[in-house]
């Protein structure tokens, strides 16, 4: 399933992805460092998310409270746990 999720505190408004199972792919940042996200997206694809968050949880972007790694294992955790609805183009 194709999942979108918004971003906060950091400068990409959102994180467009696919879960199957548990398995992570096809990872879209909306905004936010186009080149670092992109090697993002191509390192963890295929990753579980338990993977995911065990290498990009906690981390933080400057001051920033969160980083837009951070935030993919946040918004893919919620996806797995069914706190975020598929989404509508499905």
């Amino acid at each position: 399933m194709r999942y979108v999720y918004p971003t906060e505190m950091v400068c990409s408004q959102a994180i467009t992805f696919d879960l199957d199972g548990d398995k992570v792919s096809n990872i879209s940042f909306m905004g936010g460092c186009n080149g670092n996200l992109k090697a993002i997206s191509k390192l963890v694809d295929g990753w579980t998310v338990e993977k995911i968050e065990q290498y990009l949880k906690g981390n933080l972007c400057g001051r920033r409270p969160t980083s837009c790694a951070d935030q993919l294992a946040i918004g893919v955790r919620k996806a797995l746990d069914g706190q975020l609805e598929p989404s509508a183009a499905e």
